[in-house]
């Protein structure tokens, strides 16, 4: 029965998961939920500790992403129970990561209970939430590093990137249990490591790694044309004046951003629109960009594009695509499948990698579309010439979910990781001027169309994460893992 008990508790950790995470934002949730499972994995065997990691997981991403049925419901063209159950496949195949870590960890990294709980534990949670945002092009949402945004660890953010706090919430959790279930004098250690930890965090905030270059005005237009509507041929030209109107009164700003998909048309079909932004930008020597569909004349490839208008035309194509939503993997065997389920699936290429920076007017831009502002390690790759970060989105996939609320909470951490504003332009929101600490300076509200204009400042330099990335967390988790069985070794060698 206690082993039951510890499986139930496991799971309802995985279901209140998402509460420290946007829209909620409890941040002190993930941290006692992590405390929790860590508790009953010390004293369950490792297949215990597997089968209790997986029930984590499936709590914590049946709930928090359980958001993604409704672009394949109603966006997708499935009906509602067929888009249930493809987001419940992932979420059993997302579940695996934290049953694996328990389950490695407890199974070969476990040679005392204070080596599992400060070490082994914390090292192998941020490799699998690494493997998870790689493996199949990644899907990094909801790694534990984000829910911790507003709290005083997220002054690692710059040093380490997300994983780097991922590790400190996970340590935090692990000296929660030693604080409660220690003999005293580990007790104190614990309390003392814990505030330790956080107060060095903290202090870490207040550090500026970056230095402001200068200053230019910007404005974010949001059009929010609801999806259904969005690529109607006959709607195409209303929903080019809304956002020609919206944008005439900033036209005088340094940086004018429409979101993704902004004109929905191939760029090469659409000239007599693209060349009204060229003469504004010209008339007004300012700069626009906006996210358009574009075609390679030479080799007849699609792809994900931004524009950037400054007289002229400068082209960036996404280069991270979704699964699914953007291309189809493995599409030899899936697509005769998905053919006749009726799913229809676009067919983007992926653009070169790495891409020219997009120079603007007197500074240079850090672009990325929707989906590749969650992958740190590709965000960087425009730093440090890059004095500002934009990105455009389309959240409107996933409605009035939690998704938009967590999609700009990672644009938050890029905005910390790097030291830079970020600037992101959504179709429907929620669209957002964010500092280079991560604070939201200015926000839109959800569906409706709106203009978010504010002088932004300009950054140079680079943190310890824009220079080294993510590779001085990795290679110290993986030393630790070394460590830990060649201690017990030599700890059990008789002496002579």
């Amino acid at each position: 029965m206690r082993k039951y008990r510890g499986l139930l508790l496991c799971f309802g950790c995985g279901l209140v998961m998402p509460l420290g995470f946007a829209p909620f934002g409890y941040y002190i949730v993930p941290v006692i939920s992590v405390a929790l499972l860590l508790w009953v994995w010390l004293n369950s065997s490792p297949g215990e500790t597997f089968v209790g990691g997986y029930l984590f997981g499936l709590g914590m991403y049946g709930t928090g992403v359980s958001w993604l049925h409704i672009s394949i419901n109603l966006f997708g063209g499935m009906n509602l129970a067929g888009s249930y159950a493809i987001t419940l496949l992932l979420v059993l195949y997302l579940a695996l990561y934290p049953a694996l870590a328990g389950y490695v960890t407890r199974r070969w990294f476990c040679p005392t209970n204070t080596a599992f709980l400060l070490f082994s534990a914390p090292a192998l949670w941020l490799l699998g939430e690494w493997s998870r945002s790689r493996i199949f092009t990644g899907f990094p949402w909801l790694n534990l590093g984000y829910s911790q945004i507003d709290s005083p660890l997220a002054g690692l953010a710059p040093v380490s990137g997300v994983y780097g706090v991922t590790w400190a919430t996970v340590l935090s959790g692990a000296l929660l249990v030693l604080l409660f279930g220690a003999k005293r004098w580990r007790k104190l250690l614990a309390f003392g490591a814990f505030f330790l930890l956080w107060a060095v965090s903290g202090q870490l905030y207040m550090s500026n790694w970056t230095r402001p270059s200068g200053t230019i005005t910007t404005a974010l237009i949001q059009g929010a044309i609801p999806q259904r509507l969005k690529w109607k041929p006959q709607l195409r030209q209303q929903s080019f004046d809304l956002y020609l109107g919206l944008t005439r009164p900033h036209q005088d700003s340094d940086l004018i951003i429409w979101p993704e998909t902004a004109i929905p048309a191939l760029y090469q079909r659409a000239t007599d629109l693209t060349d009204q932004l060229r003469k504004l930008t010209q008339a007004h020597h300012n700069n626009i960009i906006t996210g358009i569909p574009f075609r390679d004349p030479d080799s007849g490839a699609f792809y994900n594009s931004a524009l950037l208008f400054d007289g002229g035309v400068k082209v960036y194509h996404k280069r991270h695509l979704v699964p699914f939503g953007e291309y189809l993997p493995l599409a030899a065997v899936l697509q005769p499948l998905l053919h006749w389920l009726g799913i229809p699936v676009s067919d983007f290429s992926a653009g070169t990698q790495p891409q020219p920076l997009l120079h603007a007017s007197g500074f240079d831009v850090g672009i990325s579309i929707c989906y590749e502002d969650t992958f740190g390690e590709e965000v960087i790759e425009a730093l440090p010439q890059a004095g500002v970060l934009v990105n455009i989105s389309n959240d409107a996939w996933f409605g009035d979910s939690m998704a938009p609320h967590q999609h700009l909470q990672m644009a938050r951490m890029r905005a910390m990781e790097t030291g830079r504003y970020m600037l992101r332009a959504t179709n429907t929101g929620i669209s957002a001027i964010i500092d280079e600490k991560g604070w939201v300076a200015k926000r839109s509200r959800q569906f409706r169309p709106e203009v978010l204009s504010s002088p932004v400042l300009l950054f140079s330099g680079a943190t310890p994460y824009s220079r080294l990335g993510n590779m001085p967390v990795l290679i110290a988790a993986l030393v630790i893992l070394g460590a830990i069985p060649l201690y017990h070794r030599l700890k059990r060698r008789p002496r002579v």
